[in-house]
């Protein structure tokens, strides 16, 4: 539920995207004035790593590093209990004195973690905390205690979305994201993949005792920057680490290609005649290209098949979007940079006016 250092070190914000480097022209701006801050960002991005930088780079260095997970809070009447602390026979089972999490991060950090998932009336008294400059009251206790507390937020919602549904107080959205910092999904930066892949080798090397490990070959590296790693970096972690563990790259990148591509539950794959009509194009039946002949490649039919479909689904979004590529590239969910290299190697042309 919760983490406790007092000058843990964490990765650097390794990428060469300009979401990177304006991540990193944040980090350095904000580390020294305390602000409180709120990292946005999908699952696995890397929100909790900015949190770190942050925290490296301010005057509280060295004091205490503190995350919390705010979806496993405690309901009912343990719910001030993880943040604000406790005193002895203030409830059942209360034993002895117990401090609260802004008072173990008095004079440094707390990370509060998938702030979006915390409840309505706990966020109420995470707001009078912060409205009153970090005083508060331990459950049992009728004395103020003050924490000087650097508050840094994480979540993957849409916290202005939550707020129009009720989910969100927006006094405390106000209140948290003085300081925002957006973390762009991998998919959106694919650039980040190849320096982010050297990177986790190095480090997973040293954690196998150093003994030899292959970076995956530029062919595989090119495949990785294709997939759209619905998990982010979390995702791309865990791959390397079957890919060092178990070789067999090419391998595991086609089931990750497979899984994406499966048809979800309640969804139907193509049948019928455009189906059959798309496959006689791509392999040619009876002629040369045709399973029958020697010189038939499955490989080159797969690439056939899927450059096929990418031409399709682009040429139709950008029909929808009268060919303005920024919206379109938002749509696809890839960035500007790869859908214009997508339309120019697929020889994909604007109608003609």
């Amino acid at each position: 539920m919760s983490e406790h250092s007092k000058s843990k070190p964490g990765p650097p914000i390794v990428g060469v995207s300009k979401n990177i480097e304006r991540v990193r022209e944040l980090i350095e701006h904000v580390a020294s004035t305390g602000l409180n801050t709120v990292v946005f960002g999908e699952s696995g991005v890397g929100k909790e790593v900015v949190a770190q930088n942050l925290y490296q780079k301010s005057p509280r260095l060295g004091k205490p590093f503190i995350k919390i997970n705010c979806a496993a809070l405690p309901e009912g009447g343990l719910l001030e209990s993880e943040l604000f602390g406790y005193e002895r026979g203030a409830f059942t089972g209360a034993e002895q004195k117990k401090k609260g999490k802004f008072q173990l991060a008095h004079s440094g950090v707390l990370l509060l973690d998938e702030i979006g998932d915390m409840s309505l009336p706990l966020q109420a008294k995470l707001l009078h905390v912060l409205q009153s400059g970090g005083e508060f009251s331990p459950l049992g206790s009728e004395k103020e205690v003050k924490a000087d507390t650097w508050v840094i937020a994480a979540t993957n919602h849409d916290l202005q979305k939550d707020i129009e549904e009720g989910k969100f107080r927006e006094d405390l959205y106000y209140r948290l994201n003085i300081i925002k910092i957006y973390l762009a999904p991998l998919r959106e930066r694919p650039e980040d993949i190849p320096p982010l892949i050297d990177f986790y080798v190095k480090e997973y090397a040293a954690m196998l005792n150093n003994r030899r490990v292959e970076k995956p070959s530029a062919d595989v590296i090119e495949r990785m920057c294709a997939y759209s790693w619905p998990g982010n970096v979390r995702e791309l972690q865990n791959v390397l680490k079957r890919m060092l563990v178990l070789g067999d790259c090419n391998q595991i990148i086609d089931e990750l290609f497979n899984n994406e591509k499966a048809p979800q539950n309640g969804e139907n794959s193509d049948s019928g005649a455009d189906h059959h009509a798309s496959l006689s194009t791509i392999i040619d039946l009876g002629g040369k290209n045709s399973p029958d002949n020697q010189s038939f490649s499955l490989k080159s039919a797969k690439k056939k098949a899927v450059e096929m479909v990418e031409r399709e689904i682009i040429s139709h979004v950008l029909g929808k979007t009268d060919w303005n590529r920024s919206k379109a590239s938002k749509i696809l969910k890839i960035s500007y940079k790869t859908l214009l290299y997508k339309i120019s190697d697929l020889g994909i042309l604007p109608p003609e006016k």
